[in-house]
């Protein structure tokens, strides 16, 4: 175990899979360089220009590279730098890579991992910093995985690629230089199994990617003011384990959930549903929902930080389900 952050565990994670595995190649815009935010670094020295793949400035031909290398037996690892780029790639995304098992009767794998770096990061403005994994959780066939730490991210990482199915790997550009103890060597998180990261007794916070962190600052200020929060890392978004966080609500008896993307038709509406579907007779408050306006991120930094969805706001939201 040592000290790493999330940056050098997923290049970590993409080194010890391509030395196990010579099917494992990744393919990128500045891959070679290292990746835009340097998850790739030193493979391209490794590894040498067949398994270290630089591409054209087209997120549609990146992705179409992946789809057909999966399809005939490769491991492809394709990098769309930022999130907001894969609107450029969704017809091979929602309409092959997701699809193409079922339409084939289920006769073919497609072992490919799309990684890519999500949300708001020092004023990159309305096309840099989107937060759109609900739009990959409503399509059938992809798994969507978004780790909050570095132990997260390179053990989720490791078992998106040796999964047979597709699978859409988001990490947060905040989290990127967050640090935490992280084995050397290679190990796998599952995949569809989400994390309590702190127990409690009093409320439930269910937060995605960044918004971990947030949560558990939340649940240090409230265990001051004597409030139990237990906060749920869902990690896997899809398949999303449903079961951890019923249990708690039904210990809890309250529930908020934060996530950094719109609060509108986002994830955290989903999860809030389930909770209500499944542990109703539980609730003693609504369900709260914590997420960013209905509008692009801007660009002003003070804008921005008003936009942005943070400890505050999940303290806030504690507060109206829980009686002064």
């Amino acid at each position: 175990m040592s000290e790493k952050n999330m940056t050098v565990a997923v290049a970590e994670a993409l080194d010890q899979e391509m030395d196990r595995d010579p099917d494992v190649f990744v393919a990128g815009e500045d891959v070679r360089v290292g990746g835009p935010f340097g998850t790739d670094a030193g493979l391209h020295q490794k590894y040498g220009d067949k398994r270290v793949v630089n591409t054209a400035i087209s997120e549609l031909a990146l992705t179409g590279i992946g789809v057909g290398a999966a399809a005939v037996g490769l491991r492809p690892v394709i990098e769309i730098m930022i999130m907001d780029f894969v609107c450029v790639a969704m017809d091979q995304i929602v309409n092959q890579m997701a699809k193409m098992k079922y339409m084939l009767g289920g006769q073919p794998t497609l072992p490919i991992v799309l990684t890519t770096h999500a949300g708001i990061d020092s004023s990159s403005a309305a096309q840099h910093s989107g937060t759109l994994e609900a739009w990959f959780c409503h399509v059938p066939g992809l798994k969507v995985v978004m780790p909050s730490n570095a132990y997260d991210a390179k053990g989720l990482l490791i078992a998106s690629i040796r999964d047979d199915n597709p699978v859409i790997f988001i990490s947060n550009k905040r989290c990127l230089q967050t640090s935490t103890e992280v084995p050397d060597v290679p190990y796998e998180v599952p995949l569809g199994v989400a994390d309590v990261k702190r127990e409690g007794d009093d409320v439930t916070i269910v937060a995605t990617g960044r918004m971990v962190i947030d949560a558990l600052e939340a649940a240090e200020q409230l265990a001051a003011e004597g409030v139990s929060a237990e906060v749920i890392d869902p990690r896997t978004l899809s398949p999303l384990d449903t079961d951890t966080i019923i249990r708690s609500v039904q210990k809890t008896n309250r529930a908020v959930v934060a996530q950094e993307a719109v609060q509108f038709c986002g994830l955290g509406a989903e999860i809030a549903a389930t909770i209500s579907d499944q542990a109703f007779d539980f609730l003693d408050a609504p369900v709260k929902r914590v997420g960013a306006p209905f509008t692009p991120v801007p660009f002003a930094p003070v804008l921005e930080d008003i936009y942005l969805p943070d400890t505050k706001a999940i303290l806030a939201a504690v507060r109206e389900v829980i009686p002064a």
